[in-house]
């Protein structure tokens, strides 16, 4: 989902056979596609069906299931799209795209995306990152991003009967909440993927690319009000100015019963509601809200793409998978499985009956993804904006803590 970090083992076989996704090559002429997943993108259930109904509809043709851990998969994955007879679908994080397509190894499927694929209305934050130099190597599968969870008895208690539906609007119902005792919001000092929603609503960016050299962009007029707009906001709670949402873990916090918004996936619900079950009726969800009445707020689109390699043994049949896997059927059945935005703009309407990911679909019409080099996952690794972040909000002079981290982004995006 974000620029994650990769590995390697195999689900155990006996889970893939079970599934029935861990077949065998076949004689006769069969064709084994060889397809590598990220552990928890799907569940068997979905395998399941997706792999008994797509060998139904292709005589002669098997599907090879392997499912991977994200740790350290990035070495794996760059090792076998540079080999020979590796994988021939591999599911990748939509920011990874670049990186791999840096080695020149991956198949171009700027073709297919735009006769067979309706790459027109794709998600914005997953068919960015997966096109490099003007071809598209990464073919949008699923996404998520972060929406307000609400506690709706403290809205109430607060008489605030509707969501905000502007970040003006928003700030002022905040403040209301921020009293007797409860938190208006928790919002932790260093969570830099909200942050960079702001930045981007107000027409700032992290980084930018100039002819082929990345400049960090952290200082611009833009990007300050973005952070400024995060200052004001983070006040109005609780939260640490020196840590990130997973220290302590955000949703814990909101389980407690006294912070009336939190600002996370929707994944983040079953964590919730396993720390305190007793608010199950009482969450409600609207989208970050955006400058504008009736505009979510731009947002951080994490997700996962499809790439083929240039390498694969049956190329050929790898595409047709693609094909499938990103295709309406089989986009509404993950959607509606796994609680995931769909990879067009246009299938929003098949997640309506879910109430949180409806309301996830509505951001991601406006989503986006960091700069697309490949060596943004360098920076995350060592990742300045956080420190950025803290000094601001403790105080500091934002336009040198705004030029310092930019510094240091434009540093490691040109190693």
């Amino acid at each position: 989902m974000k620029n994650r970090h990769l590995a390697c083992p195999l689900a155990a076989a006996t889970a893939l056979a079970l599934a029935g996704c861990g077949m065998l090559p076949g004689g006769g002429g069969t064709k084994t596609v060889n397809i590598w997943l990220m552990r928890d993108s799907v569940s068997e259930e979905f395998l399941s069906r997706f792999t008994e109904a797509y060998e139904e509809e292709h005589d002669g043709v098997e599907l090879q299931v392997t499912i991977q851990d994200w740790t350290g998969i990035g070495k794996k994955v760059t090792d076998a799209i540079q080999g020979t007879g590796g994988p021939d679908v591999i599911e990748v994080g939509n920011t990874q795209v670049a990186q791999y397509a840096d080695t020149e190894k991956l198949f171009d499927l700027t073709l297919e995306s735009v006769r067979d694929l309706g790459s027109e209305d794709w998600l914005p934050g997953l068919a960015e990152p997966g096109s490099i130099g003007g071809s598209q190597y990464g073919i949008p599968w699923y996404a998520a991003n972060r929406i307000v969870i609400y506690n709706k008895d403290l809205f109430a208690d607060a008489g605030i009967d509707k969501p905000p539906a502007t970040r003006a609007q928003w700030l002022a119902d905040t403040e209301k909440l921020n009293s007797k005792g409860s938190q208006g919001i928790y919002l932790a000092g260093q969570d830099w993927y909200t942050l960079a929603g702001f930045i981007w609503d107000e027409g700032g960016e992290l980084a930018t690319d100039r002819g082929g050299e990345w400049t960090g962009a952290l200082e611009s007029a833009a990007a300050r009000r973005g952070m400024a707009y995060y200052k004001e906001l983070q006040s109005l709670g609780s939260g640490p100015k020196d840590a990130d949402e997973q220290n302590p873990p955000q949703a814990d916090v909101f389980a407690k019963g006294d912070v009336a918004q939190l600002i996370a996936a929707p994944s983040a619900v079953a964590a919730i509601l396993k720390a305190n079950p007793a608010l199950k009726d009482k969450l409600g969800y609207f989208p970050i809200p955006g400058s504008k009445a009736g505009q979510p707020c731009a947002v951080f689109t994490g997700g996962s793409d499809l790439i083929i390699p240039e390498n694969a043994p049956q190329r050929g049949a790898a595409l047709d998978v693609v094909k499938a896997l990103a295709g309406e059927k089989w986009q509404t059945d993950l959607a509606r499985t796994m609680g995931y935005v769909p990879n067009k703009k246009g299938l929003a309407s098949v997640v309506a009956g879910q109430e949180a990911t409806a309301v996830m679909a509505r951001g991601a019409a406006r989503g986006r993804a960091t700069p697309n080099s490949p060596q943004w996952a360098d920076v995350e690794a060592d990742n300045p904006i956080k420190p950025y972040m803290t000094a601001v909000l403790q105080g500091e002079d934002p336009v040198k803590a705004a030029k310092l981290a930019s510094a240091e982004i434009t540093d490691t995006l040109a190693e």
